[in-house]
């Protein structure tokens, strides 16, 4: 997968927006929504309406940013795709979320080798406004700001980052609920998460950052946690595992 330079004051030309990229983000917004009415956790459900994202509106980002940074501090810096993983860690720790503003085309709404906009600001932004995740991916961005040099740590992190912030479930109410943007996003993979099908296991950060995973296939695995309290709780523990492995490095 191509990773892009970090740039400079790149930003999102609305007026650039065709009538097609209007069209893929209201067929995208809404039918992913109605899946997720009953398969999203209430948190992700509510943060969503207070953004105030809808079908018929691609977000602007200018507006997303006033209403993060009123209730998080957060802001969107604009990217052209996936940054190199030191400067991801860089603007995390900072309250910066890298976003794209392409979108994917009619032709291609159910696979992409790489994450646009749907997937950058459809499931990634709405939970920064949830002040416990959005404390929990800048602690994560700050323990990547201080372990960039070290190769392994930073596997750990990606399998952390993998398996909450991007494929994570949370438990409410006895039924499985999908917070992992990833899972957010994808049309495929929403029911499947929360089927039978997958192992469903008992969020635990030190078997997290042991346990591997692909990227370009369904999940097998999913990791559950109780609550966004119990995930940035984790921290601590996140930092001992990282201890622990640096004693031995």
């Amino acid at each position: 997968m191509k990773t892009y330079q970090l740039k400079q004051n790149l930003t999102q030309v609305y007026e650039n927006y065709t009538q097609e990229d209007f069209t893929v983000w209201k067929l995208l917004f809404e039918r992913q929504l109605e899946l997720l009415q009953n398969l999203a956790a209430d948190e992700y459900l509510q943060a969503l309406e207070k953004i105030g994202f809808t079908a018929s509106k691609i977000p602007d980002f200018k507006e997303t940013n006033g209403l993060l940074d009123k209730s998080t501090g957060w802001k969107l810096e604009v990217v052209e795709g996936i940054i190199n993983e030191s400067d991801f860690f860089e603007l995390l720790s900072k309250k910066r979320f890298p976003a794209t503003t392409w979108l994917r085309k009619l032709n291609e709404l159910d696979y992409l080798p790489e994450p646009d906009m749907f997937h950058d600001v459809f499931g990634h932004v709405p939970l920064l406004i949830e002040p416990k995740f959005s404390a929990f991916f800048e602690g994560f961005g700050k323990l990547g700001v201080k372990y960039k040099d070290e190769p392994q740590i930073v596997q750990m992190l990606g399998r952390i980052y993998w398996f909450t912030i991007e494929f994570g479930l949370v438990k409410s109410e006895g039924q499985l609920k999908i917070y992992g943007a990833g899972i957010l996003s994808s049309h495929g993979e929403s029911k499947y998460s929360v089927s039978k099908e997958p192992s469903h296991l008992k969020f635990d950060a030190k078997t997290i950052m042991h346990t591997a995973f692909e990227n370009d296939k369904i999940q097998d695995k999913y990791f559950v946690i109780e609550s966004f309290d119990q995930l940035y709780e984790s921290m601590p523990l996140i930092q001992q595992v990282i201890f622990e492995s640096m004693a031995v490095i």
